[in-house]
């Protein structure tokens, strides 16, 4: 009996048991059921947005970055487009049936990876794409910084070209901003870049450039895959492009006579600008700095950054001595032999010359220093406003406002400076104790080349949208007149002089003639003064003298103690290069030099040689007259006969050795290695004589030695 009361009692705490855990369960349900209920009536456009945001996301849209162009049409700074290739090793289709897609390609794709980039060999390849693939990596980095053209090429590559959804492979398109001619106004054009400041037009005119960048909303499903959401998308509108004044040929011809000039003399910094007369524009402006490997570069823009300009400056003293009518250039004054003492002071010309009593034309030409001082406190030291009000008239007292940041501010003292004292004004008189930029005292050589109007100079010519011109900038005067057209015609005589009967002479040209001044400015080095006798050396004109087309300035700071640092020795060369080289440029338009190459009698002896095609094509180029008595091809000689170039065919046969007389060196290498002949070279120029006799037979592999005059 007693069993089976225990029997009971177990079997009741067993029920009560399940009965409570039932009950529970139930409660449970009903709370669950009871949240579930509240989620989807309250809170479920809560959750429904918080599931959006994990599979919805905003993408931004870059804009297209516009393009500096020059004024002919040339890129001169863009944006290129490369892309930064991964693969999604967990993409589905890489993985499906055990990754046999994966397997089966691996060794393909390694193969034609290696082959193409050759920057390792296919096991390696393999080994990577394998451990990538192994740890299941979901931006698993390929190839990165991939051109255009390196990209169609990966994209055809195997198991890749199979598509994404089953390759993982993934393609982001980045841009880099390229400077096409590399060194030519590099600094003055800039370069777009990120995390660093941009300097030049890239810089100035930022806004416009970079345009606006859109965005779109999209949504993520299976594989990663971004589709967008209609409606919900706005467009980047793209940059801008800026059309400059510059033009690639003479930018070219200035930066390489500048670096040539600079890189044989060791200079430390210099900069050149090249400017049109009549309109201010700007066609070149290089800027080069040395570094210190030695090499050069365009690192500042030393155009812009005034310095005392020396002796380029004399020309606003004489401006305001002769248009005050306190004297003309053909009154006299007193070198005192190139030494004068003012005060406890000694003004100093920079050259030797043992002169006194002189024409002020003659001591323009000179760049006396004494000359101009003399002049200055003469007529200016009771009334030195009356000096500065020229000065501020020729717009030294503000910058240039060329359309490029970075221009720092000139300094024109007044009596109110506190550096101010008795030897400010004739220091001032030659180009010391004021600092302006070579762009400010290249205004005033344009200014008298353009008949005494002085323009704004400027950069940019026009800005376009989608090639359609939405601004231009047209040319500004800020001066309508400089000077009197007495005073004009005084300056310009003045500066022709130079260029005659001074420190210029040596840089005329027998087809034209330059106007210009030479400066040569001791300058300081830091803390150390004057003592390291660091020369900057300038020249500014224009050219041709009568009828000026451009106007152009060379400002270079020379090594300490140089040896060659005079102005017409440093910058005068670059200026001449750049003026013979624009004139060359010109020839078709030019009638004075069409009229020296086209004399009706030529009396010259002369004899060249070459293929028949290229020496028409010299002679009709320069408009010269000839008789053409030659084949329509093969070789040529070019002779005077009866005072008239005549052209006519020169035989050649084989294994017989050719009259080589006149020939340049490329075309006497190429006819007589073409016939068998090993060539030895002596000199240089045209050929002037042959070891082997014309006419005389030969062998292949006989030995010719010319003779270059």
């Amino acid at each position: 009996m007693a069993i089976k009361l225990d029997s009971l009692e177990v079997k009741r705490d067993i029920l009560w048991r399940v009965y409570l855990s039932f009950l529970i369960i139930i409660m449970i349900s009903i709370i669950i059921i009871g949240k579930a209920a509240y989620i989807q009536q309250f809170e479920g456009a809560y959750w429904r947005s918080k599931s959006d945001s994990l599979h919805q996301k905003v993408v931004q849209l870059v804009a297209e970055r516009g393009t500096i162009y020059s004024e002919d049409g040339s890129m001169l700074s863009t944006s290129i487009p490369y892309f930064d290739v991964y693969i999604d090793f967990g993409a589905d289709g890489l993985r499906e049936k055990n990754g046999k897609r994966f397997s089966d390609n691996v060794d393909s794709l390694s193969h034609h990876l290696a082959a193409f980039f050759k920057d390792q060999d296919k096991a390696a390849y393999k080994k990577q794409l394998q451990k990538g693939y192994k740890s299941r990596n979901r931006y698993y980095s390929l190839k990165k910084k991939l051109s255009f053209d390196q990209y169609k090429t990966v994209r055809n590559f195997p198991l890749i070209r199979q598509g994404r959804n089953k390759s993982g492979f993934i393609a982001e398109v980045k841009s880099t901003r390229l400077n096409p001619f590399g060194l030519l106004a590099n600094r003055t054009i800039g370069l777009a870049r990120t995390n660093a400041q941009n300097v030049g037009l890239e810089r100035t005119y930022d806004d416009l450039l970079r345009g606006e960048d859109g965005r779109k909303l999209v949504r993520f499903i299976a594989g990663g895959v971004s589709v967008p959401i209609e409606g919900y998308e706005i467009e980047p509108e793209n940059g801008r492009d800026i059309i400059t004044t510059l033009d690639v040929n003479i930018q070219d011809i200035a930066e390489n006579s500048l670096l040539k000039v600079m890189t044989e003399n060791e200079c430390e910094q210099g900069t050149c600008i090249v400017m049109e007369v009549a309109t201010g524009k700007v066609k070149a402006i290089a800027n080069l700095g040395r570094r210190a490997d030695g090499t050069y570069w365009e690192d500042l823009n030393y155009a812009i950054r005034a310095s005392e300009p020396g002796s380029t400056f004399k020309l606003a003293s004489m401006l305001s001595v002769l248009e005050d009518k306190h004297v003309t250039i053909q009154d006299r004054v007193n070198l005192e032999g190139g030494k004068w003492k003012i005060g406890r002071r000694t003004v100093y010309d920079s050259e030797h010359h043992g002169k006194y009593d002189v024409t002020i034309k003659e001591a323009f030409a000179e760049s006396s220093n004494v000359g101009m001082a003399k002049l200055v406190s003469t007529y200016y030291t009771k009334n030195p406003d009356g000096f500065i009000r020229h000065l501020r008239k020729l717009h030294f007292d503000k910058i240039s406002d060329v359309g490029v940041v970075g221009e720092t501010s000139p300094i024109i003292k007044t009596t109110a400076s506190k550096t101010w004292s008795a030897t400010t004004l004739p220091w001032m008189a030659f180009g010391y104790e004021v600092l302006v930029s070579p762009m400010q005292i290249l205004m005033l050589y344009n200014a008298v080349a353009n008949n005494g109007t002085m323009m704004k100079p400027y950069l940019v010519s026009s800005i376009q949208k989608n090639g359609i011109t939405i601004k231009e900038n047209e040319p500004i005067v800020v001066e309508e007149q400089i000077c009197t057209k007495e005073t004009l015609k005084q300056l310009r005589e003045s500066l022709e002089g130079v260029m005659t009967e001074g420190t210029g002479k040596t840089l005329q040209n027998p087809f034209y003639t330059i106007a210009g001044k030479t400066g040569t400015a001791l300058v300081a080095n830091g803390k150390r003064g004057y003592a390291d006798h660091i020369y900057q050396s300038s020249f500014a004109g224009y050219f041709p003298a009568d009828h000026p087309k451009y106007s152009c300035i060379v400002v270079i700071k020379n090594k300490p103690n140089a040896k060659k640092f005079y102005g017409a020795a440093v910058a005068g060369p670059v200026f001449k290069e750049i003026a013979d080289k624009l004139y060359a440029l010109n020839i078709q338009n030019n009638t004075v030099l069409k009229r020296a190459l086209n004399l009706k009698k030529d009396s010259t002896g002369f004899f060249y040689s070459g293929e028949v095609n290229d020496v028409k094509y010299v002679m009709n180029t320069l408009n010269v007259s000839y008789k053409d008595s030659s084949a329509n091809d093969g070789w040529s000689s070019l002779y005077s006969s009866n005072f008239q170039p005549v052209v006519n065919t020169r035989m050649m046969e084989k294994k017989v050795v050719p009259n080589l007389t006149g020939m340049g060196l490329k075309d006497a290498l190429y006819l007589l290695e073409n016939m068998g002949l090993r060539v030895a070279v002596k000199g240089k120029g045209k050929v002037a004589s042959q070891s082997l006799d014309t006419g005389s037979r030969f062998s292949k592999g006989d030995i010719l030695i010319i003779q270059l005059n």
